[in-house]
C-alpha cells in the first residue's frame, strides 16, 4: 500500500495534451513570421512607426511574450476557481463594453469605437467578452441544468443577457465579434441540454435578426454586394476581396516564397491583421494554408476531446468550457478564412493566435492555457491523484 502511495506521489505532474500545445505554438510562431512579412511595407511607410520595418514585429513579439507569461499563470489556477469567478468576470467584461462607448475612454478607428485607450496598450473589450461568455455560459448551464429545457427559467435569462451584450457590440459596431460570441454562447447552451425546439427557434430568430441588420445598414449591404461579385467594382466595394483572391491565385501550390508577396505592398488592406491568410497563401501557397487549417482543425478536435474526458469525470463546467473554447476558436478561424477566400462577406475578424493584435493574442493564449488546465486535471483524476 505504501509503495503504491509513493509511486502515485512521485508520478510526473506535467501531464497535458502536448499535441494541442504544439499546434498552438506552431500557429503562433508562423503568425509571428507572417506578421513581420505582411507588415514590412506598412511599417516602412508609416509615420507613427518611425519608418521602422520591424515595428510590428517587435510589438507582436512583445505581445506574444506577455500572452505566454499570462498563459503560464492561468495554467496554475484550478478550474473550480474559474467557475466561481465566472459571473464576476462576465460583469467586468460587460463594464468594459460600456466603457469603450464613453467619449474619452474609447478610441475610434475607421469609424468604429472598439478599443480602450490604456497608458501602455489599447484593450479590445470584445476579445475579453469572448472568453467571459464561454465561462459564464458554461457556469450558467451547470447551475440551471434542471430547468434548461424550459423557456422562462432556462433560456430567457440568458437570452436577456445576450441581448444586452449584442446591443453594446452593435453600438461599437463590431458585428463580427457579435456573431462569434452569440454562436459560442448558444452552442454551449445546446451542448448543456437546451431543448432542440428552443435552439432551432432561437437560431431562426438570430438568422432573421442578422438579415435585418444587413438590410437596414447601407455599409453592410455594400459588403454583401462586394462579396457576391468583387470584380464588378474591384476599386471600390470589392477591393479587399479581389486583392485577397489575387494573392491566393499567385501562390498556387507552394507559394512565391517567404517575403516575396506583392499584394502586401499597399495593395491588400489590413494584410497583417484581417487578411493575414491571404499573404500566407501568396507566399507559402496551398501548402502553407493547408498547414494552418490542419492546426486549427486539430485544436478544435482536441478541445472537444478534452471536454468529453472532463465529462466522464463528472466535471460538467470544465467539459462545457472546453467545448466552448473549441467552438469559439473554430468559428472565428472559419469566418476569417471564409472572408479571405471569398466564401463569406468581409468582416473585421482576426485569425486566432496568428494575426497582429495584443488583446486577441492575450485572450487566445489564456483560453488555451485554461483548456490545458482542464486536460491536466482530468489526467490527474484518471491516475487517482488530486486535481
Amino acid at each position: 500500500m505504501s509503495q503504491t502511495y509513493v509511486f502515485a506521489r512521485s508520478a510526473p505532474s506535467a501531464e497535458y495534451d502536448r499535441s494541442l500545445a504544439w499546434a498552438a505554438l506552431l500557429l503562433a510562431a508562423l503568425g509571428l513570421v507572417m506578421v513581420y512579412s505582411a507588415s514590412i511595407a506598412t511599417a516602412e511607410a508609416g509615420t507613427y512607426t518611425r519608418n521602422n520595418a520591424a515595428w510590428f514585429l517587435m510589438r507582436h513579439a512583445a505581445f506574444l511574450g506577455v500572452a505566454f507569461a499570462c498563459a503560464l499563470g492561468v495554467f496554475l489556477v484550478p478550474v473550480r476557481l474559474w467557475q466561481s469567478a465566472a459571473p464576476a468576470l462576465f460583469v467586468v467584461a460587460v463594464a468594459l463594453l460600456i466603457a469603450v462607448l464613453i467619449p474619452g475612454l474609447g478610441r475610434e478607428v475607421n469609424g468604429a469605437r472598439r478599443w480602450l485607450a490604456l497608458p501602455v496598450l489599447s484593450l479590445q473589450p470584445s476579445e475579453v467578452m469572448k472568453l467571459a461568455v464561454v465561462l459564464y455560459a458554461a457556469d450558467y448551464t451547470v447551475r440551471k441544468h434542471a430547468v434548461m429545457k424550459t423557456f422562462r427559467r432556462g433560456l430567457l435569462p440568458m437570452l436577456g443577457v445576450m441581448l444586452l451584450v449584442s446591443w453594446l457590440l452593435l453600438r461599437e459596431p463590431d458585428f463580427g465579434a457579435l456573431v462569434v460570441i452569440a454562436a459560442t454562447a448558444f452552442a454551449i447552451l445546446f451542448l448543456g441540454g437546451m431543448s432542440a425546439k428552443h435552439y432551432f427557434a432561437l437560431g431562426g430568430m438570430l438568422g432573421a435578426g442578422f438579415v435585418l441588420l444587413v438590410l437596414f445598414s447601407p455599409y453592410r449591404m455594400q459588403r454583401i454586394f462586394g462579396y457576391m461579385d468583387p470584380w464588378a467594382d474591384p476599386y471600390g466595394r470589392g477591393y479587399q476581396l479581389s486583392h485577397a483572391l489575387i494573392a491566393f491565385g499567385r501562390g498556387e501550390w507552394l507559394g512565391v516564397g517567404l517575403g516575396a508577396s506583392v499584394e502586401k505592398l499597399h495593395y491588400l488592406p489590413e494584410a497583417h491583421t484581417d487578411f493575414l491568410l491571404a499573404v500566407i497563401g501568396e507566399e507559402l501557397g496551398f501548402a502553407g494554408v493547408a498547414l494552418v487549417i490542419a492546426c486549427f482543425v486539430w485544436i478544435v478536435t482536441r478541445a472537444f476531446a478534452v471536454g468529453r474526458q472532463a465529462s466522464l469525470h463528472g466535471r460538467h463546467f470544465a467539459a462545457l468550457a472546453a467545448q466552448g473554447i473549441g467552438v469559439w476558436i473554430g468559428i472565428q478561424a472559419f469566418i476569417n478564412m471564409g472572408v479571405n477566400l471569398g466564401l463569406l462577406p468581409t468582416k473585421g475578424l482576426t485569425l486566432p493566435l496568428m494575426s497582429y493584435g495584443g488583446s486577441g493574442l492575450l485572450v487566445n493564449f489564456v483560453a488555451l492555457a485554461f483548456l490545458l488546465r482542464i486536460d491536466w486535471e482530468s489526467r490527474q483524476l484518471s491516475r487517482g491523484l488530486h486535481a
